[in-house]
């Protein structure tokens, strides 16, 4: 299909998108659906393009949506949270290496069950950020497009699962941290901007994966620790911030997605919610020793997005710093780890199969 002109695309696929995204969104908060701004218009994007339609959200929306995410995040990280984050430093490094072994489960299974080579389904199963594991991927000589479809799939499943599983259970409202700075400061909101994006050229330039909202979480949040007083992010950009990346996850499907592997992402769908249970029965065990609230322990342990199970925390009025930390470490050691993991998985595999000549789906 032809590329459009940029006006073109902007009037015939991004507006419309974006009016769909936030009637979407409206109707998701009137309905009371968990995490509205972004489940909403998630569905009502990928629904439309997997019927054929081509809506897509702006160029570099999703950028933006991790900016908004990411500062509203550093607002947390106050001097008492830090304290009280450190207090409780075994109970987060344990949540973010439980994903290695949930990772693991989880290319076994695709191993076992599709065709597709050791690095493929290693790298599809490895909750760390989905751009990283594509990349890792590649090196490794994978299916690229299988690992981003799996990760893909997995985001969408947990942000679309876990807010209502902790709402069906009435776990919401034990926000025990609250960030320094709540009302928005029209003198300070400037200060706030500056540093949040000061924070995104600063990891830009040092080749920091996930700059966007690592940027501005470490900027803002090192400000916010220092006690300096800063303005409130303003309530509509943060649900701004989640309609981009419902958008930005829903663009990931096509009419194509399930039928070009329907088995592998059927066994990617497994592994999924295989994680979720093995994760939620992992805080279950974990909320006897640790004075932590046990939803605030199960979004921090959940195998979704950093930006969206950090969200997820904020609008739930969960423990945002013990998910954002957790989820950061996670990410950070998932990236740190997998290759030299994968060598010796697909040494493993090696010794345990005779080698595949292909990598179909």
């Amino acid at each position: 299909m032809p590329t459009l002109p940029p006006l073109q695309r902007l009037i015939r696929r991004v507006l419309p998108a974006l009016l769909l995204a936030t009637l979407a969104g409206g109707l998701a908060a009137r309905l009371a659906v968990p995490l509205p701004w972004m489940i909403g218009p998630l569905f009502a994007i990928a629904i439309l393009r997997m019927a054929g339609a081509r809506p897509e959200g702006p160029p570099g929306g999703r950028q933006v949506g991790q900016w908004a995410i990411g500062t509203a995040l550093g607002l947390y990280f106050t001097p008492a949270v830090l304290a009280e984050l450190s207090r409780h430093g075994a109970a987060i490094v344990l949540m973010a290496a439980s994903a290695v072994a949930v990772g693991l489960l989880g290319a076994l299974l695709l191993r076992r069950w599709t065709d597709v080579s050791p690095a493929t389904a290693f790298f599809a199963a490895l909750p760390g950020g989905a751009s990283e594991m594509v990349v890792l991927a590649e090196r490794q000589g994978g299916a690229v497009d299988r690992v981003a479809a799996a990760h893909a799939l997995r985001v969408m499943l947990v942000v679309s699962i876990v807010p209502f599983v902790l709402v069906h259970w009435g776990q919401g409202g034990a926000e025990v941290f609250q960030p320094l700075a709540t009302a928005v400061d029209g003198w300070r909101l400037p200060i706030l901007f500056a540093a949040a994006l000061a924070g995104v050229f600063l990891f830009g330039a040092l080749r920091i994966a996930n700059a966007w909202v690592l940027g501005p979480l470490a900027c803002v949040g090192g400000l916010t620790a220092l006690g300096l007083p800063l303005s409130g992010l303003p309530p509509e950009l943060v649900n701004g911030g989640q309609l981009l990346l419902g958008v930005a996850l829903g663009s990931r499907f096509s009419p194509s997605f399930f039928r070009a592997a329907p088995r592998f992402l059927g066994v990617s769908a497994l592994a999924t919610g295989l994680a979720l249970l093995l994760s939620g029965l992992f805080v279950w065990l974990l909320a006897n020793f640790v004075a932590l609230p046990l939803p605030s322990l199960a979004l921090a342990a959940s195998p979704g997005g950093m930006a969206e199970m950090s969200v997820t925390a904020k609008v739930m009025h969960l423990s945002v710093p013990l998910v954002t930390a957790t989820h950061v470490l996670r990410v950070v050691l998932l990236t740190v780890c997998a290759p030299p993991l994968c060598r010796h998985f697909l040494a493993w595999q090696a010794r345990s199969k005779p080698p595949r000549s292909g990598d179909p789906a």
